[in-house]
């Protein structure tokens, strides 16, 4: 099938049994839920109940209600929902999977022409990808293609954003807002907390050339990273051993140029958000890389999940009060946390915090699922990236629930006769394939999920082929 497009806080004390969605309406529960906690032994216990069980009945239910897919018109369905949403989050059960970036780039594209959305943020690097968003919105300095941009990359899994496919996407975003106004122009974001050190310089950079005493005062600042040889590992690990952290100085960074924000008031607004962003980064990264090495505990996951909410919510506030989102990020961060077995591990995710800050009815999560084929991965991070098999899911899965329906490929959304449908809100596994990659050990890459609860939708390919790098 060819691409649509041209070439968990864990509070016991609240627990509830998972029955009890079978006695609310979904949107008045997740609306009035601030917490939620499937227990681990539940979820154990429901999935080595139910392995082997007999489910034909509940693969009859799915594909009585699957849409097929073959090509972007197959989407209305899903573009009439998501249109009254505020954001769309699209996952992706690997980072390396042609078909997940092939109908999120589908999805996006009618949400932004025929429903007017603002922008894209995807799982990247905040500095690198606005090199992208300056070329898609032909901003002064703007690289010559996409491609140009996206050969340029330097941080691993270069592969990620570097690849035939998002150039695809960025092409078609270049020539669809050269026919609009500077103000409507529709943005393409990174908005994850790694690459703080492209960050730190850009805030440097634009200082040195805007305002040369705020730039001597955030260089002070600064030049607490300035023993760790650009290593933030390094540095959490000195933290680790008793040397003094640099917190103070990069929230005084960030405060000051939040202070000082008239001295550009001169610049279009754009520039100085970028600073901004910049800035945030800086601190939050700072915060993620000592958590990781200081905590044995989800502190470090749940700082990089908050700062890639922030991201998304500054994006929607510099758009305006009306705008709306679109995110890409994996599975594993825009599937309600709290619907699988990461709210065990005290993670959350932004599919949680997007429903509790915005409300269910304004948040559209659309997970990807395949059973089998190939992925582009690397055996260990920052490895030479492999064209891999995937191995045919498990019978204790949902993908292989999915292929039992015999449909090569389909889109699936989940509503209340879902959430009330004894077998559908059962615990099961959902492939989450990393980066980092061995099929040998594909059984260990499974989240346990109650899918209609996790998802508002999912698109599913019985089997899928790796994405398209661009050759450097």
């Amino acid at each position: 099938m060819k691409p649509p497009y041209q070439k968990i806080d864990a509070h016991k004390d609240d627990f509830l049994d998972i029955s009890t969605f079978r006695r609310f309406d979904i949107l008045t529960f997740l609306k009035q839920a601030k917490k939620f906690v499937i227990l681990l032994s539940v979820i154990l216990s429901s999935f080595y109940t139910s392995h082997g069980q007999d489910r034909s009945g509940l693969v009859s239910f799915i594909r009585d209600r699957a849409y097929d897919l073959s090509d972007a018109s197959d989407l209305d369905h899903i573009i009439e929902i998501a249109a009254g949403r505020k954001l769309v989050l699209m996952g992706e059960a690997s980072h390396g999977t042609r078909e997940y970036y092939a109908w999120r780039d589908s999805i996006s594209r009618r949400l932004i022409a025929e429903q007017g959305f603002n922008f894209i943020a995807v799982e990247g690097d905040w500095a690198s990808l606005f090199e992208l968003n300056r070329y898609v919105k032909d901003l002064p300095g703007a690289a010559s293609s996409a491609r140009e941009v996206l050969t340029g990359l330097e941080r691993w899994p270069l592969w990620m954003w570097g690849n035939e496919e998002v150039e695809a996407l960025a092409e078609w975003l270049r020539e669809y807002n050269d026919a609009l106004p500077p103000q409507e122009k529709v943005g393409f974001y990174g908005k994850d907390v790694y690459d703080e050190w492209n960050s730190l310089d850009a805030v440097l950079a634009f200082l040195s050339e805007h305002d040369s005493s705020l730039h001597e005062k955030v260089a002070d600042y600064y030049s607490c990273l300035d023993n760790y040889g650009r290593d933030s590992w390094q540095y959490a690990q000195s933290v680790a051993r008793g040397a003094s952290d640099c917190v103070i100085q990069l929230n005084r960074a960030v405060e000051l140029i939040r202070q000082e924000a008239e001295r550009f008031d001169g610049l279009p607004a754009y520039k100085y958000f970028y600073l901004k962003q910049n800035a945030l980064v800086v601190k939050h990264a700072e915060k993620f890389y000592r958590l990781s090495v200081t905590r044995q505990d989800a502190s470090s996951w749940n700082s990089r999940v908050n700062y890639m909410n922030l991201a998304v919510n500054r994006l929607l506030g510099f758009y305006g009060e009306d705008s709306r989102g679109i995110v890409w990020a994996h599975n594993t961060h825009i599937g309600d946390a709290r619907f699988t077995e990461m709210q065990q591990r005290g993670q959350d995710n932004i599919g949680q915090l997007a429903r509790v800050q915005h409300g269910p009815e304004n948040v559209f999560l659309i997970g990807f699922a395949t059973y089998t084929g190939t992925v582009k991965a690397g055996a260990g991070w920052g490895e030479q990236r492999q064209k891999m098999e995937v191995p045919e899911a498990p019978g204790n899965s949902i993908e292989s629930i999915f292929e039992q329906t015999g449909l090569s490929s389909f889109s699936l959304l989940f509503d209340d006769e879902d959430r009330t449908h004894d077998a559908f809100m059962e615990p099961i596994g959902n492939r989450a394939i990393g980066v980092v990659y061995n099929p040998a050990h594909d059984r260990h890459q499974y989240v346990q999920t109650i899918v209609p609860l996790r998802y508002d939708a999912v698109l599913f390919f019985r089997e899928t082929e790796a994405l398209t790098p661009i050759i450097r």
